[in-house]
């Protein structure tokens, strides 16, 4: 079997992972969407700490959309082709998923509970963490000791900010950044959602039958 068919067969592997952790992340913020349809924050909306919740995660999800953007730049589609150390992967073997998970993060913050912000980010990394185990075999298979040598050096998830460096980014493709993108601003749907569901709840079109702290 030549190189060609085994690159061919872990891209495709890596592109099945990458759609089973984009329909885990569908069903974990519908069902959450859903489920606040019904809920409320105990801190009213008027409080600082409501108030602060929000704002916190409103920079929680712009800094999650650029660091995505961040990290297209060094990928480039380069994933099964050769190890990318420089950028955000010279801190993280995974800087698309912590970003994603910090936006994610910024999303249950919109409800102004805390409970809401910690849990929907842990069930984000949750869903990450199997995709990034299955990730991790087929690229050890296909990029061998460089790689072996990168997840020696370099933590899975959390990053280590002593490690960075500047690095190259490749050829640039502006298809890919735009998919990003793209992808980045459902994200800011959060945003005129929860509003939405709060003037719902607020006029009484929506019962609130439980309340999150």
């Amino acid at each position: 079997m030549n190189s060609e068919t085994v690159g061919g067969k872990v891209g495709a592997g890596l592109h099945a992972y990458q759609r089973m952790r984009r329909l885990v992340l569908a069903i974990i913020v519908v069902m959450l969407f859903v489920a606040l349809l019904f809920g409320q924050s105990i801190f009213p909306p008027d409080s600082i700490i409501h108030e602060t919740l929000e704002m916190v995660g409103i920079l929680l999800i712009f800094l999650g959309i650029v660091g995505r953007l961040w990290s297209t730049l060094y990928i480039g589609g380069r994933k099964s082709a050769e190890v990318v150390t420089g950028g955000p992967y010279s801190i993280t073997r995974n800087p698309l998923y912590l970003f994603s998970t910090l936006a994610a993060a910024g999303v249950g913050a919109q409800v102004g509970s805390i409970l809401a912000t910690i849990g929907l980010a842990v069930l984000c990394a949750g869903a990450f963490h199997v995709v990034i185990l299955r990730e991790e075999r087929f690229l050890k298979e296909e990029l061998g000791a460089p790689y072996l040598a990168y997840l020696a050096r370099v933590p899975r998830f959390f990053p280590n900010l002593s490690l960075y460096q500047e690095g190259d980014t490749g050829s640039f493709k502006p298809r890919l950044l735009l998919n990003t993108l793209l992808d980045g601003l459902v994200f800011l749907v959060a945003l005129p959602a929860f509003e939405m569901i709060d003037g719902a709840q607020k006029s009484g079109a929506l019962p609130v039958l439980f309340r999150l702290p």
